[in-house]
């Protein structure tokens, strides 16, 4: 399976930590918003609101950035952070048996139209979440919404090319563009950019044609490699074994600052993607999640303290204009650059996501 984009960000957290880049206490306050174990505050009148997350690392972490100003605005309200990783079919048996002991979960827009159709999710109450704190319809769902934001870009070494490419057409032009291309193992952005590589206009790219995406991605098969998680994407560029790939913004933005500018990466036809968190169905914390969930997307100061810290993108229209200047360049929410990227359909992959990723699964290895 493919490595998350979640997972990945303790990855390069962990890294940082590692490099002497960040301090401990840093680190912890990253694990904490990534959704890493933190302590579970049983001092604290109540059961503790539990956000689940990506984390993957059995380290405690204090939820600084989104669990401490919820409590302290509302005394008495905890909130615990579970790693142990939402996914889909797991929150798909909770609910189903019953047994449901998350609160918030860290999702996709995908799966949040998926889920919510099969009843398996409980409906946002933009009574108590306001949707304007939110960049675009996107971001705000029936079934979910996002207090982050993240992109998959066209990142490329420019020491090999005379003439830098714009556009996923480029991208496909091995003639003009010779070498090694990298795409993810996982259809999901990578069917979208094979679609605009064909010439679909970034309003047009749904709904996607699957049998010409597919037919498009199988013309550079043989010159692709296929990465599973974000350093294999990273590692593959650094190495030189791809001069071009589709990869996280993430990632495009380390490997921009460690080769010293070599690597460079483009906004035009990114696919910008939100972060969804959803609630269970028969969640405990009952209503309680939806003010998390609300205060997560209201408070842009935070999202802000997690774009510099993770480079996660703020999804709060105010956060803009509190980006620092140093930071502005590789934050896909910022206006320059989310204009010219595609937000990614959430509807259309959550009723096809099966079929494509496993019809494109089958292309790349067949």
């Amino acid at each position: 399976m493919a490595q998350s984009f979640q997972r990945d960000c303790v990855e390069l957290l962990g890294r940082r930590l590692a490099q002497g880049e960040i301090s401990r206490r840093a680190w912890l306050a990253g694990l904490a918003a990534l959704g890493a174990p933190a302590g579970l505050a049983q001092a604290q009148a109540g059961r503790p609101l539990v956000m689940v997350n990506w984390g993957g690392l059995a380290n405690d972490g204090f939820g600084r950035f989104y669990g401490a100003p919820f409590t302290a605005a509302n005394p008495g309200l905890a909130v615990t952070q579970d790693s142990t990783g939402p996914s889909a079919g797991r929150i798909r048996s909770m609910v189903e048996s019953g047994r449901v002991t998350w609160d918030l979960c860290d999702s996709s827009a995908s799966s949040a139209y998926l889920l919510g159709g099969m009843n398996l999710l409980t409906k946002m109450d933009y009574g108590i979440i306001d949707r304007t704190k939110v960049i675009g319809p996107g971001f705000a769902l029936e079934y979910g919404a996002a207090p982050y934001s993240f992109s998959s870009v066209l990142a490329y070494d420019s020491s090999k090319f005379p003439t830098a490419p714009t556009s996923w057409a480029d991208f496909w032009d091995l003639r003009r563009f010779p070498g090694q291309r990298l795409l993810r193992r996982d259809a999901l952005g990578t069917l979208d950019a094979a679609m605009m590589s064909l010439g679909r206009a970034p309003d047009q790219v749904y709904p996607i044609d699957t049998r010409a995406a597919l037919r498009r991605v199988a013309e550079i098969r043989r010159n692709t490699v296929f990465w599973s998680s974000g350093s294999e994407s990273e590692q593959f560029l650094r190495t030189g074994e791809a001069v071009m790939g589709q990869i996280w913004h993430t990632r495009a933005t380390v490997l921009n600052r460690e080769s010293n500018g070599r690597i460079k990466f483009i906004w035009n036809q990114g696919l910008l993607q939100a972060g969804i968190f959803v609630i269970p169905r028969g969640n405990p914390g009952g209503a309680n999640a939806q003010r998390l969930l609300g205060a997560m997307l209201a408070n842009a100061e935070a999202q802000v303290g997690l774009l510099g810290l993770l480079g996660n993108g703020p999804t709060n229209p105010a956060a803009a204009a509190q980006v620092p200047a140093e930071l502005k360049a590789n934050n896909p929410t910022d206006p320059a650059n989310e204009r010219q990227q595609v937000v990614l359909n959430g509807q259309w992959w959550g009723a096809n996501y099966q079929q494509a990723n496993q019809d494109y699964l089958d292309t790349i290895t067949g």
